[in-house]
């Protein structure tokens, strides 16, 4: 299997709740990182498998996403980017935010070994404070 397909199986995989399958492309030393203010439970740093499974029991915990889709692959050797749209709600303001993102994905031996996502986290971090912010 390539690594664009395992990506869109994670993708498949997050969108019928199926955390597990996730991590189980993850590699043990996996980084992942989530740029933003620390005023967002799910922003940050992460390393490992049972860090990256805290990032998405917080996101599970504090959103409710409406909308969330990857609309373009591709591949450049050991790394997939993908670029998507999100649209959501956070559950404690219930304010909405939404917004475009780009997710880079970096493979060795079958496994994501580091995931970087770039995101409107001014406008998610607005929604967490109660104001909203829309990224046309």
């Amino acid at each position: 299997m390539s690594n664009l397909e395992r990506v869109q199986q994670m993708y498949a995989a997050f969108g019928r709740g199926d955390v597990q399958f996730i991590l189980n492309g993850l590699a043990a030393d996996v980084t992942w990182c989530d740029d933003g203010p620390a005023t967002v439970p799910f922003f940050g740093d992460r390393r490992g498998r049972d860090q990256v499974a805290q990032f998405f029991q917080a996101v599970g915990t504090h959103l409710d996403l409406q909308e969330f889709a990857p609309r373009e692959f591709f591949v450049q050797g050991e790394q997939v980017i993908v670029l998507g749209f999100e649209r959501g709600r956070v559950r404690s303001s219930g304010r909405s935010f939404e917004g475009h993102w780009a997710h880079v994905f970096t493979f060795r031996a079958g496994l994501v070994t580091a995931f970087r996502e770039y995101s409107n986290s001014g406008g998610i971090a607005d929604a967490f404070l109660g104001g909203a912010r829309r990224v046309a």
